[in-house]
């Protein structure tokens, strides 16, 4: 039981920073500025992992490598912790497992920003966040906007992508578990 509880905390609070460390990674990608309250939020949390990253690692190509880095990092240290407590450390399930969360986190987390743009669109399409959330999903979006007609004047392209995903996750899931 001490073990479960212990499982559960290391999983949510890597999950949390680790998915704002990805979300700040995507933002530069994007290149998109967050709320002011969000952006905060996302800095403070993760500049005292960055910062350091970053003096070893700048950024190529525009992009903060040094925030994808931490996020591997945390889901390294998170797995570990994990496999410790369940008395099943190796090597190489820490690899495996860890780069398995990684394409969870990503693939999820393109998931989750969808549902939320979706929800924006029924509810409250001029909510102050709705923007930002289009901006970060729509690189894509985009092309699949370009195949998927609008039906009835419905865009049904987030459903083709939140569909893609789910398959991308799969077929990811399927060839790091082939690995093992």
């Amino acid at each position: 039981m001490l073990n479960s509880i212990l499982t559960l905390i290391v999983d949510t609070v890597a999950a949390v920073l680790g998915g704002v460390l990805l979300l700040r990674f995507w933002m530069q990608v994007v290149r998109v500025r967050p709320p002011a309250a969000l952006g905060q939020f996302t800095f403070q949390l993760t500049d005292w992992l960055v910062r350091p990253l970053r003096r070893m690692l700048p950024g190529v190509g525009g992009y903060d490598w040094a925030s994808l880095i931490a996020a591997l990092v945390v889901i390294v240290i998170a797995v570990a912790i994990d496999l410790a407590v369940a008395s099943r450390f190796h090597p190489q399930f820490l690899v495996l497992l860890s780069l398995m969360r990684f394409f969870e986190w990503v693939f999820y987390g393109f998931m989750g920003l969808l549902l939320i743009e979706v929800v924006f669109s029924w509810v409250n399409p001029h909510a102050p966040l709705a923007p930002f959330i289009r901006a970060l999903n729509e690189p894509l979006l985009r092309p699949l906007r370009r195949i998927v007609p609008l039906i009835g004047n419905i865009d049904l392209s987030p459903l083709v992508l939140f569909i893609l995903l789910r398959i991308g996750l799969m077929l990811v899931t399927q060839l790091v578990m082939s690995l093992a």
